[in-house]
C-alpha cells in the first residue's frame, strides 16, 4: 500500500470516527444544538427538592443543579425567556429559597409549566414567576409546612432496647425516636413551623399579588386541581408545556416559532452519569429520617 493511499484511508477512518462519536454524543446528550439569538430555555424541576448536589436516580431535584441552569440562562444573551417545567411534590424550604433567590436575580421573563404535580415547595418556587401555567388536573397548592416526629419508646422497651444519651443541652436530642417531645420542645417545634409557614405565605402573597389574609385562607395544606387553582388566583392559565413556551416567547419579545433549548432535560447520558432528575406521576409526601425527627418539609 502506497503512502498516499494510507493517508487517504487514515483520513476517511478519522472522519468516520468523528462522525460516529458526534452522533453518539448527540443521542446521549439529548440536546438541541440549534443556535439562535432568540431562544426559550426550558429548565426541569423533577422530584423532591433538596439543597446541594444529589446523585440521579433518587427522584431528587437538587437546588445546585437548578440554580446553575437558571444562572446560565440568565447570562446567555440568546435566551430571551425561561420556562421552568415542574413535576415535584415539594421538598425542603431551604431548597425552595435557594431557587427563588436565583429566580429573583433574573430580569428575563420566567414562566412556570406544571406537570402532574407542583405542590408545596414546588408551588413555593412557582409563585415568583411572571406566569404560571397548569394542566386542568395538575395537583398543586398544598401551601403549608410539616415537621414529623416519631416516638418508638414503647417498641424499644418491648424489644429490650435501652439508651444512654449524653448531651450538651436540654434540646440536643429533640426528635430522637427513643422518647417523645417535652411540652417545651413541642412549643419550639410549632414556632419553627410557624416561621417557615409565614415566609411561604408571604412569598405567595407577593408573587401572586394577593393579600396575606387571602393566601392564609387558601394555605391550609389542601391540594387544588389546576382548574381550581386558576379560579383562586394561584395559577394564571391552563395549558401544557408548549403553551407555556408560546407565552414565554411572547413575554420575551420573540416573533414566530421560538427555538427551544433544554438546560437539564432528562436523557440517557444524564442517567448514566448521574444528573438526570426522574419524573413524578402523583402526589406523595416525602420525609427524611434524621436524629431530630423527620426534617422540616413543605412537601
Amino acid at each position: 500500500m502506497t503512502s498516499k493511499k494510507f493517508r487517504l484511508y487514515f483520513i476517511i477512518f478519522f472522519l468516520l470516527l468523528v462522525l460516529i462519536a458526534g452522533s453518539i454524543y448527540l443521542i446521549l446528550a439529548g440536546k438541541d444544538f440549534g443556535i439562535s439569538a432568540n431562544r426559550i430555555e426550558v429548565i426541569y424541576v423533577q422530584g423532591t427538592m433538596l439543597t446541594g448536589s444529589v446523585p440521579s436516580g433518587f427522584d431528587i431535584a437538587a437546588s445546585e443543579d437548578i440554580t446553575k441552569s437558571l444562572k446560565d440562562a440568565s447570562l446567555d444573551d440568546g435566551v430571551k425567556a425561561i420556562v421552568m417545567r415542574i413535576n415535584s411534590p415539594g421538598g425542603s424550604p431551604a431548597a425552595a429559597q435557594e431557587i427563588i433567590s436565583s429566580m429573583k436575580k433574573i430580569k428575563k421573563p420566567i414562566v412556570i409549566s406544571m406537570g402532574d404535580v407542583a405542590a408545596s415547595a414546588a408551588y413555593y418556587i412557582s409563585a415568583p414567576a411572571n406566569k404560571i401555567i397548569a394542566n386542568p388536573d395538575t395537583m398543586t397548592g398544598s401551601i403549608g409546612v410539616i415537621w414529623e416526629f416519631q416516638n418508638k419508646s414503647r417498641s424499644y422497651e418491648k424489644d429490650g432496647v435501652s439508651f444512654y444519651i449524653s448531651k450538651s443541652g436540654e434540646m440536643k436530642d429533640m426528635g430522637g425516636d427513643w422518647r417523645g417531645l417535652s411540652d417545651d420542645e413541642k412549643k419550639y417545634a410549632d414556632q419553627l413551623v410557624a416561621q417557615a409557614y409565614s415566609r411561604f405565605v408571604k412569598e405567595v402573597a407577593d408573587g401572586r399579588n394577593l393579600s396575606l389574609s387571602k393566601v392564609k385562607d387558601l394555605a391550609d395544606g389542601r391540594i387544588y386541581t389546576g382548574v381550581k387553582a386558576k379560579e383562586l388566583g394561584l395559577v394564571d392559565d391552563l395549558g401544557n408545556l408548549d403553551d407555556a413556551i408560546d407565552i414565554a416567547a411572547r413575554l420575551g419579545g420573540i416573533e414566530g416559532t421560538p427555538v427551544v433549548t433544554y438546560a437539564n432535560k432528562p436523557s440517557l447520558s444524564r442517567l448514566l452519569f448521574g444528573s438526570e432528575k426522574d419524573q413524578k406521576s402523583g402526589f406523595i409526601d416525602y420525609f427524611f429520617d434524621s436524629p431530630y425527627g423527620h426534617l422540616l418539609s413543605i412537601s
